[in-house]
């Protein structure tokens, strides 16, 4: 009588897929509840059992919902456990997380994480470890929550050349810029509602100034390019200097104000190529597919070559949406090993440098308090003309003895633009710079 072939029995006999989670908060708990209530159509997914056999936490006795046979406190006994295949890591921060990853990887065990921020600065070295060992990593949950976004840029676009990625990765920023749009608040005032009704933490710092955002375009840029980018090389300004009068002027214009992640292929005269990564307040057009985006939601938008123009859009953030793709991956992991095989590995092929923010070619909206009387424009338009920067268009009103002007600039590389405002600062024409900001989603 033949043996019997592993991939002909089926799911309910075969061995279990063992996992173990590191953290049990919001997301970990919602992983822990469906991986219980969904068992018997995961199993049938992934091929074979997938069962919880550990969830380390910092406080057991704080988890009454869960069973007490789970549970412990050590993460690295947990890790290093014979039982465990899969670690699933919802813990978040760099150490000592990286640890507890590099050990699962290095004994060829594979790890499903959310974790951006470790992966913004330290996804070669956990590749490095992941391919030695054969085993698999995974972390579609680390951007914008539930949006199948990282998987397609990883598999689906592979053969394809991506020139662009830019969206709304970071949902309390949104909500707040939303809120102010549409109220006409400013953004203090708006930053204490958004903690009030849970969508900004008690901290919010990572968030406002723009760190969530940047660690998740370099994760994106590293992806979308084949070139290793991290958080460090991502330029980053929060939404703290948004007001409501950049909102009121962006409005006048047909525009909204949005942080945007963006990530560019840049192309020199020359022909050689870079990488621009950056997260920054813009003004876009009410008509851009971005503009639309509100309240916590996220959305990214791809530019290929063959594609074309191709949207992601859904819930970024929350229990349920993300645990939804951490279990998404743990199927994927759990087939790879029913099956014998193996899942994406780090392509940094291209290897593009990172182009510094001052050489990226950006626009400019910029609105200035000006002297109300003849000649003003003359004296601004010269200053845009010395650093080489084209005016696109330009806007005034006149209100007793000031002018408000704005003008918006053609495409030019941010330094120039940033020294062009810092010259006209000082005109004496000039009474005030009221507001700076750049400009996408429009022809340049």
């Amino acid at each position: 009588m033949s043996p019997v072939s592993p991939k002909s029995l089926s799911p309910a006999d075969r061995a279990p897929i063992r996992v173990a989670m590191l953290g049990c908060g919001t997301v970990g708990s919602e992983v822990a509840r469906l991986l219980t209530e969904q068992a018997g159509e995961l199993a049938a997914r992934a091929g074979a059992p997938v069962e919880l056999v550990g969830i380390a936490v910092r406080r057991p006795d704080k988890h009454p919902e869960l069973p007490a046979e789970l549970l412990t406190d050590d993460a690295a006994a947990l890790v290093a456990r014979d039982d465990v295949d899969v670690v699933v890591e919802l813990v978040g921060g760099i150490d000592p997380v990286r640890s507890w990853l590099l050990t699962a990887l290095n004994a060829g065990k594979s790890v499903v994480t959310a974790n951006k921020a470790l992966l913004a600065e330290y996804s070669a070295e956990l590749f490095e470890a992941s391919d030695a060992s054969g085993a698999d990593l995974y972390f579609e949950a680390a951007v914008a929550g539930a949006i199948p976004l990282l998987r397609p840029l990883r598999e689906s676009l592979a053969g394809d050349r991506i020139t662009r990625v830019m969206g709304i990765v970071n949902g309390t920023t949104n909500y707040i810029l939303s809120a102010m749009d549409a109220t006409g608040a400013g953004y203090a005032e708006t930053l204490d509602e958004a903690s009030r009704l849970g969508y900004a933490e008690a901290d919010p710092t990572a968030d406002v100034d723009g760190y969530d955002a940047a660690s998740k375009a370099a994760i994106l840029a590293s992806l979308a390019f084949h070139s290793r980018v991290t958080a460090k090389d991502v330029h980053r300004e929060g939404i703290a200097d948004v007001t409501a009068s950049d909102l009121a002027a962006a409005r006048t214009l047909g525009r909204t104000v949005k942080l945007l992640a963006i990530c560019e292929r840049v192309t020199a005269d020359d022909g050689t190529e870079s990488v621009s990564a950056r997260v920054h307040p813009v003004m876009i057009p009410r008509s851009h597919q971005l503009a639309g985006v509100g309240g916590a939601f996220n959305a990214v938008y791809v530019e290929a070559d063959a594609a074309g123009e191709l949207m992601f859009y859904g819930q970024g953030a929350g229990g349920a949406p993300t645990a939804s793709a951490v279990l998404g991956d743990l199927v994927a992991v759990a087939r790879n090993q029913v099956l014998g095989g193996r899942g994406p590995r780090e392509s940094a092929h291209a290897a593009l440098p990172v182009r510094p923010m001052g050489q990226t070619p950006t626009r400019y909206h910029v609105s200035l308090d000006v002297a109300d009387r003849a000649g003003v424009l003359a004296q601004v338009a010269q200053a845009f003309a010395a650093h080489g920067v084209s005016i696109a268009a330009v806007r005034q009103r006149d209100a007793n003895d000031t002018a408000s002007l704005v003008v918006v600039t053609h495409l030019a590389p941010d330094a120039a633009l940033q020294s062009t405002v810092d010259e006209i600062a000082k005109l004496d024409v000039v009474h005030d710079v009221v507001s700076v900001m750049r400009v996408e989603g429009e022809d340049a």
